[in-house]
Order: structure tokens, then sequence, then C-alpha cells
């Protein structure tokens, strides 16, 4: 009776942390698999970052989840996701992800996730993506070496928070 009674309390606990488990798998917003790499918090070892010699392009996205042979790329970002989609940049960042993914293991993502705080949001790794990818990549190589580079926003708090700002004499701020 008491083995009958233990073999109880394993079966309800083993199915509560299975609840548990399975809901702060949703509430993190990442897509059924086994997470493989994660650069968040302590429960995870320093991974390597992800890299491609040929275009020297280097990255950690914040978790990596395996479905089957595939590995699909996911960016948390802290504030709420953007009412008009994402923003420019969160979209190349997941873009880079996706190509290391692809450089490092020769599996194309079909797409990567963006987790926002209030909703994550799938973007397909097209290959539209990947041109808009290649060709910013190919823009900020050239803007280092140029003499002089513009600002290429018209919003005052990306000034406010640049650390560059007391240089620029193109400051919104």
């Amino acid at each position: 009776m008491l083995f009958l009674g233990l073999a109880l309390a394993f079966l309800v606990v083993g199915l509560i942390g299975l609840w548990w488990s399975r809901r702060r798998w949703a509430a993190a917003g990442l897509p059924h698999g086994q997470i493989v790499y994660a650069d968040v918090g302590d429960a995870f070892p320093v991974q390597e970052a992800l890299y491609d010699p040929r275009l020297r392009l280097v990255g950690r996205p914040d978790y990596l989840v395996r479905q089957g042979r595939t590995l699909i790329p996911v960016e948390v970002k802290s504030g709420r996701a953007p009412a008009r989609g994402p923003y420019r940049s969160h979209l190349l960042q997941l873009a880079a992800y996706c190509h290391l993914v692809e450089a490092q293991t020769g599996q194309r993502p079909p797409y990567g996730l963006i987790r926002y705080a209030d909703r994550t949001v799938a973007v397909d790794y097209t290959p539209a993506l990947r041109e808009h990818l290649m060709q910013t990549l190919a823009r900020l190589r050239a803007d280092r070496q140029a003499a002089e580079v513009h600002r290429d926003h018209h919003q005052p708090a990306r000034c406010r928070a640049c650390g560059y700002r007391d240089r620029c004499d193109e400051a919104l701020a």
C-alpha cells in the first residue's frame, strides 16, 4: 500500500512538473523542439559564437531550437512588439542569425523568431531577406572605409541614446 501511495505521489509530481515545464516553454515563446544553444541566463554554459569566415560575420542568437534536423534561431527582445511589425534592425539581426546557422550547418532555416515581451513574431528567411542582409553588410563595410558617414534616421530618441552625439554634426537631440 505504501508503494502504491509513493508511486501515485511521484506520478502526480511528474505530471505537475511536465505541466509547469510546458507552460514556461510556451510563455518563453519558443517553438516546440530541443534547445541546443542559449546565450541567456546562467542555466547554459557559455556557448561559442556562430561564425561565417567568408563574410567575417559573427553572432550569438539568444536560442537555437532544433526541430528535427532544422535549427531555428530565436532572438529575445525586452520591449513590446512594434505595432507595424518588427523593426528593420531586428529583422536584419535575425537574418544574420539565419545566415550563420546556414553557414555553420549547411541547413537553411526556413524561418526565425523574434520574441517580444507581448508576443512572438515568426519571420520567414526568404531569398529577399537574405539579399537585404547582404546589401546591408556591403554598405556597412563601405561606410567603414568612408571618410564621412551620415546619420541614417530621423529619430531624436536614437540620437539621445547614441554614444557619439557629443561629436556628431547631425545629432537631432
